[in-house]
């Protein structure tokens, strides 16, 4: 991936919702300009949910999602319907679809009070209004809704007006949070350890770093990077020490003896947790893993799904650095990608990574999830941080963990 590509978890999250046959896929299609979706008379089509991304002037870069309808019926029904739920946790605008030669369904105005619930900004597109009869009234208001649009999607109406309240909505969320320039001044030279190991990607730096280095030439700052190998000598040749000393996680132990205590000093992982999540929280759960027994279970979830190596992180060495720092052997459990279970109580503790490839929306979905059922949820580098005992060096630089 190249710095000019915009990640997935960056772009804003457009999902599509409606009844079956309300046609979400030819909706889609045309806001698209191509055959995104599959259209058919049968109901059901969309059983899986189809993303595309995209840019939607003047909002930006898009992710746009056509979900199967939410009022399907029998067994694999219901696991469409349990899917397209699990879009609404994560989507930052949502599109209702409907039939505007039927109206609202009882199952639209379920939606809509879902959007409501989850404070999600809700567009209602109304589709095939070109089957409308001449002179007949359709809906023009939604409980909640941000617009009604009328649209077809066989002659192109209100298409162009759908996306111009899509960005609207889209923009509703307010300015984007800083993943580190807020913490800056211009001029400040913050310094990156990047250790070049088995489990570095070839040819590449990876997505937290990426976007760290970006963040810090925002604000005007300069971002030298090296490698844990070289960071004692790269320190000494600085004329004055850095603002900070930002690290890949898995090297706290060696870079924090390195780092002097005047330094600050966090990491990539704890920069995401702040980021997307809720750092305090966080800070909090970690203090869970000093509770764990043989009789506990741990849940370790990973946004991204990517080729395991032996030395893998999640797998292999954070359930390792448990049992060395409990004395204890508990029971791990694994997730990845967007598989995160909706019943978290038979966890004692839930350590998810920073959430680089998630949004913000779909990654403190996961956090409220685990709060609102009472079970610890900590991040990679907080619970690494805490285990080396240096915790409250590595949140110091965050007002919100100063505490």
């Amino acid at each position: 991936m190249s710095l000019n590509d915009t990640p997935s978890g960056e772009r804003t999250q457009i999902a599509f919702f409606g009844v079956r046959n309300a046609g979400k896929s030819s909706l889609v299609n045309a806001v698209t300009g191509q055959q995104l979706a599959v259209v058919s008379d049968v109901a059901g089509t969309t059983t899986d949910p189809v993303r595309k991304a995209m840019e939607l002037l003047p909002l930006g870069p898009v992710v746009i999602v056509d979900t199967p309808g939410i009022d399907d019926d029998g067994a694999l029904g219901e696991l469409r319907v349990a899917t397209t739920r699990k879009v609404l946790t994560t989507c930052d605008v949502a599109v209702l679809a409907v039939d505007a030669t039927k109206g609202l369904a009882p199952a639209d105005r379920e939606l809509l009070a879902l959007f409501a619930e989850r404070n999600v900004p809700c567009v209602v597109a109304l589709t095939k209004c070109d089957l409308l009869p001449e002179g007949s009234e359709s809906l023009s208001e939604a409980p909640g809704a941000a617009a009604v649009v009328q649209t077809s999607s066989t002659d192109g109406t209100g298409i162009t007006e759908l996306k111009e309240a899509l960005a609207q909505a889209g923009a509703a969320k307010g300015p984007e949070p800083h993943l580190i320039a807020d913490l800056l001044e211009p001029g400040d030279t913050v310094v990156l350890v990047v250790p070049i190991d088995s489990a570095a990607p070839k040819g590449r730096l990876i997505l937290p770093q990426q976007q760290t280095i970006r963040d810090v030439l925002e604000a005007g700052a300069s971002a030298l990077i090296t490698r844990d190998a070289e960071l004692a000598q790269t320190l000494a040749k600085l004329p004055e020490r850095p603002r900070m000393v930002v690290t890949d996680s898995q090297a706290f132990g060696a870079v924090a003896r390195i780092v002097p205590q005047d330094t600050p000093l966090t990491s990539f992982s704890i920069l995401f947790s702040r980021y997307k999540g809720n750092l305090a929280l966080q800070v909090s759960g970690a203090r869970a893993i000093d509770g764990l027994t043989d009789e506990s279970h741990v849940l370790i979830c990973e946004g991204c799904t990517h080729h395991r190596q032996c030395e893998d992180i999640g797998t292999v060495k954070m359930p390792r650095w448990v049992r060395e720092h409990t004395g204890c052997d508990p029971t791990f459990s694994f997730t990845s990608g967007g598989d995160f279970p909706l019943d978290l109580s038979p966890y004692d503790l839930v350590i998810h990574c920073g959430g680089c490839t998630l949004g913000a929306r779909a990654m403190r979905s996961r956090i409220e999830r685990a709060g609102a059922q009472g079970v610890p949820i900590t991040n990679y580098g907080v619970a690494i941080a805490h285990m080396h005992g240096i915790l409250p060096r590595v949140v110091a630089p965050f007002p919100e963990c100063r505490e």
